[in-house]
């Protein structure tokens, strides 16, 4: 009984001596951060100092090994998309770059205008288990300071290089609801325009939420195209056309607040950039 005792004491001792303390509180082992996907070797870095510039860079694993595997097709949820949009939401530019055997992405970038640019890298991975894809992000200051310009309100028209694009009614939107912008575009004689696929998709819909800059992208798809939906997770979000001119945005926004919606479609050898103001209740 007394070593059975003093085997229990014995055992309180070394766990007091384990535990012992100070001023600054018990000591806590130290962990590392987790490995994430991330950017190496970005360049141009922070700044660049003109609106064309050239960017390169690799994604790195959380093993540290370059990202090299990514899912090809015809399809647009493929490879990599470059997206840079102003913080203030004004412009945009949006990329599909090459990826080399080595897994370094290069491109060479123009934006619209001088000013503070967040760069939204959209990676589809080629890789064993549920990832489909993901996003990394990077600032750029480019050229000269730019005053930040207020987001317009709702305009259901909106004319790019005098092709007129036109939502039809006015939407009502909800946060984490799915829904259908539809639209008619037409060119500068008023006729139906005929899309052209670009990047695997007949129109490309990137939506940026002010003041946060959360991100949302979907597509218009063609006939017979079932790569081009976009899932988010366990709803597909999939635009249509019904015929020239006519183009039926899908959208599932998932925070209430201001939203600018670029719609972006390719006419000819034209790529056309509309953006529209969206107001999203909770």
């Amino acid at each position: 009984m007394r070593a059975s005792t003093a085997l229990v004491l014995l055992a309180v001792t070394v766990l007091a001596a384990g535990c012992s303390g100070s001023s600054e509180g018990p000591a806590v082992p130290t962990v590392g951060a987790a490995r994430t996907f991330d950017l190496q070797g970005f360049a141009p870095g922070s700044s660049a100092s003109s609106r064309t510039f050239d960017l390169s860079f690799t994604i790195r694993q959380p093993s540290g090994k370059p990202l090299t595997a990514y899912r090809r097709g015809a399809g647009p949820h493929t490879g990599v998309h470059l997206i840079l949009v102003r913080s203030d939401l004004g412009a945009i530019a949006h990329y599909h770059p090459p990826i080399g055997a080595d897994g370094k992405v290069e491109e060479r970038v123009t934006v619209p205008t001088d000013g503070r640019y967040r760069l939204v890298v959209d990676a589809y991975p080629n890789l064993a288990g549920p990832l489909r894809n993901f996003q990394l992000f990077h600032w750029i200051d480019v050229g000269g300071d730019a005053p930040a310009q207020p987001t317009p309100a709702f305009k259901a028209d909106q004319v790019v290089d005098g092709y007129r694009f036109h939502v039809l009614g006015r939407p009502a939107l909800h946060a984490i609801q799915a829904a259908t912008l539809s639209m008619k575009v037409t060119d500068p004689s008023g006729k139906p325009v005929q899309f052209t696929p670009w990047f695997g998709a007949l129109a490309h819909a990137i939506f940026f939420r002010s003041g946060t800059l959360s991100y949302f992208h979907s597509h218009v798809c063609g006939a017979n195209a079932p790569a081009c939906a976009s899932t988010t997770g366990p709803s597909a979000v999939t635009g249509t056309t019904s015929g020239p001119g006519r183009l039926d945005v899908g959208v599932l926004l998932p925070l209430p607040g201001t939203w600018r919606l670029f719609l972006q479609t390719k006419v000819g050898d034209k790529v056309l950039t509309a953006p529209f103001t969206l107001k999203v209740a909770p």
